[in-house]
């Protein structure tokens, strides 16, 4: 709730404003103004809130986040208050509407404060009303540049009913309001955090439960891959029975006891065409049972640590560190892509998220399409492997972890796997140059550092979720 006109009357009478100096006007976001006071005894932070529910008016210790850049009205107070005496300061009315005459430059400027729930504002005027500018801009009450702001005072009307509320804590009234809306505001950013949080986690889950089934069922199809080639088989046995042109052919499957079996054939080709191509398939299947047995297990394990997020979300009182984590989660290039699917596999080291490709085509695709310019990139020198890539954080260097956890996947992926150790390439992704005329996936680095990584089992079991 909003202060009281006895509460606003008890923090002014404890501020003592008159005769304090302004030094700096700051606006942290759209409805906040802070001013920096010096007066004897120090320097102090005169917080302005003009937040429905909250309008009201104290010295505040806490640090205050800058979330906007600096607007038209700050910007008017700091050319015509900063430096400025605060010649006298009053709640006239009992109306929440404060006074404050400010001269600087040889120039007095009032400034009125209104600290009304449902229409508060910060007026600026000349000494005979005709206002210099408003925090809010109200066309339709003339409150803007060159309208006339005369507020209007019951003359203690507004005074009846209103008592100072008891709040706990120690010292001065101000402190002990700035404890209390502390308090309010923590728990507030506490549950947008969570919401937000859990709206990022739930999607994530959502997807990885999609990607999951997916995979699954192209799994099963895979392990039917000895069907493939039983087929393959069976037509090359039964060649001889095949018309030209044929569509299927029917035969007894020794395979299966025996049963009539019925195989598509394509009428372009000829039988040992046919059987090839079932065998081409076969052979395709069973190469890809490993990646999707891979990518399934990734997934799984992926969906194992965002349910023990979600769960943190829903119990953590931090808000800093909710914070954290929903900007290292949700950067702006990973909700432009929510909708596509990151091929080869997705780890996570600490805040950092690692992006690995198993295949030619893969690390050409993470190349060319989820990757940028100042993430990392890791390969084993002069030896065939997947790429790894290293997502940046702003702000953020890598730290010695992530690097080795990146190590041991890119020597993991690569044909040095069973060495125990390995020589990496390490660079940024904008020091690569793709090689004109070589092999899909081919690079050239520039820049690079070179890393001799140690496979350590322990990281690898971790990393892959084996027992």
């Amino acid at each position: 709730m909003s202060l009281n006109w006895k509460e606003i009357d008890r923090i002014l009478e404890e501020s003592q404003l008159e005769g304090a100096h302004i030094q700096k006007i700051r606006q942290p976001d759209a409805r906040q103004l802070v001013l920096d006071i010096y007066r004897p005894g120090g320097r102090e932070k005169l917080l302005i809130s003009l937040v429905q529910g909250k309008t009201r008016l104290h010295f505040t210790t806490s640090p205050i986040e800058n979330r906007i850049k600096l607007q038209r009205f700050a910007q008017f107070l700091r050319s015509r208050l900063n430096g400025g005496k605060i010649i006298s300061c009053s709640q006239p009315g009992g109306e929440r509407i404060i006074r404050l005459s400010v001269s600087s430059g040889g120039k007095v400027t009032l400034l009125w404060i209104r600290l009304w729930n449902n229409n508060p504002n910060v007026i600026a005027t000349e000494e005979d009303g005709t206002i210099l500018d408003a925090l809010l801009r109200r066309p339709k009450q003339n409150e803007v540049s060159g309208g006339s702001y005369l507020p209007q005072l019951q003359d203690g009307a507004g005074r009846q009913g209103f008592e100072l509320r008891e709040l706990p804590g120690e010292g001065a009234y101000w402190q002990k309001i700035e404890q209390l809306y502390q308090t309010e505001t923590e728990s507030e950013e506490i549950d947008k955090y969570r919401r937000q949080g859990a709206a990022i986690s739930e999607r994530r889950i959502e997807r990885l439960h999609e990607r999951i089934v997916e995979l699954e069922q192209k799994l099963a199809e895979c392990e039917e891959a000895e069907i493939l080639k039983q087929k393959g088989d069976l037509i090359l046995s039964f060649a001889w029975s095949i018309e030209p042109k044929a569509v299927s052919l029917t035969v007894e499957n020794w395979y299966d006891e025996n049963r009539e079996t019925v195989i598509e054939l394509d009428p372009a080709l000829s039988a040992q065409e046919n059987s090839e191509r079932y065998y081409k398939k076969y052979k395709k299947a069973r190469a890809s049972i490993e990646h999707l047995s891979e990518e399934l297990a990734n997934c799984r394990r992926n969906l194992r640590e965002e349910e023990e997020q979600a769960l943190w979300i829903r119990e953590t009182e931090d808000s800093g560190e909710l914070k954290r984590w929903i900007e290292s989660r949700k950067p702006d290039r990973q909700v432009r892509q929510e909708a596509k699917t990151i091929p080869g596999l997705q780890f996570r080291s600490g805040s950092f998220t690692l992006l690995v490709g198993r295949t030619a085509k893969e690390n050409d695709e993470l190349l060319r399409r989820h990757v940028r310019g100042n993430d990392s990139w890791l390969h084993t020198r002069d030896c065939p492997g997947g790429y790894v890539f290293i997502r940046c954080l702003p702000g953020k260097s890598i730290p010695l972890e992530t690097l080795l956890d990146a190590g041991n996947l890119a020597i993991h992926f690569s044909k040095a796997k069973n060495a125990g150790d390995a020589d990496l390439y390490c660079t940024q992704v904008k020091y690569l140059r793709r090689a004109k005329d070589a092999p899909l996936g081919t690079v050239l680095p520039t820049q690079e550092k070179n890393l001799h990584v140690k496979v350590e089992t322990e990281r690898l079991n971790r990393l892959l979720g084996r027992e």
